[in-house]
């Protein structure tokens, strides 16, 4: 099991899985059986996202291939066929989507007309036997954070592609394959947070590009999962173990 994403629906979850095959499974928490499988991808899936608003999900495979689902439906609703390995997430608005081709480009997307090609492609800098590792929107829709498999993060303007901000010293030690480290935007997108190799959390300011603290948390391994609670102050973050963050209130008075 792998990338568990939950929907709209409180008792339900998404996720991908290497068990038998590539299929994308709908899960019921409640009693533990499956509602749908999304069968289409024929090699693993490393990309899924939900959609904000609705109950269309995006899927990104090593089978080069990104492709358009509905909860409702077990049938891909779109499919686009790309030149490497992808990753893809919404906007908040859930009109947009973006697709990271390799490490050189970022794409956007209009979800209503996809199938006409993206509406704007931004170049990222790229090194040799690098790979996107993950793209998400910040939550005011402004920017994006492209992170790669050689631990450099950037911030891009997600109107014209300029790179506002590049992040890096979370990998200690280089890997033949990489790392994919957990990161994300704080929920007022003021902040990026991202795990490390070392298992520490680094946190940087967006318009200022400092980073602002270094977080111990008695992680193992390197940090695959980093992800802000949308409603409350509160950050969790995984490898073999999870780690669940809320700010010391003695410090802060």
């Amino acid at each position: 099991v792998s990338l568990i994403r939950y929907t709209h629906a409180q008792n339900t979850v998404l996720h991908a899985s290497t068990k038998l095959d590539d299929t994308i499974r709908y899960l019921s928490l409640h009693d533990n059986k499956y509602l749908r499988y999304f069968k289409g991808h024929s090699q693993r899936v490393v990309s899924l996202c939900m959609s904000p608003i609705d109950d269309t999900f995006i899927s990104g495979a090593l089978d080069r291939s990104i492709r358009l689902w509905d909860l409702r439906s077990p049938n891909c609703a779109g499919l686009m066929h790309v030149n490497g390995r992808p990753v893809a997430a919404f906007d908040p608005e859930g009109l947009i989507f973006g697709a990271g081709i390799d490490a050189e480009f970022v794409k956007l997307y209009d979800l209503r007309s996809f199938d006409r090609g993206p509406f704007s492609t931004f170049k990222m800098p790229s090194e040799r036997g690098t790979e996107l590792s993950s793209i998400s929107f910040s939550p005011d829709g402004k920017n994006i954070l492209v992170s790669t498999t050689n631990g450099v993060l950037r911030v891009v303007d997600a109107f014209n592609g300029q790179i506002i901000q590049t992040f890096t010293g979370i990998i200690t030690e280089r890997t033949e394959r990489g790392l994919h480290l957990g990161c994300c935007f704080s929920p007022d997108s003021n902040f990026v947070v991202a795990g490390s190799q070392d298992g520490h959390l680094h946190v940087w300011s967006v318009k200022s590009g400092n980073k602002i603290a270094v977080l111990e948390g008695n992680h193992p391994s390197p940090i695959a999962c980093v992800a802000f609670n949308p409603k409350y102050m509160m950050i969790s973050s995984a490898c073999n173990n999870a780690a669940f963050w809320i700010p010391n209130l003695e410090e802060l008075q």
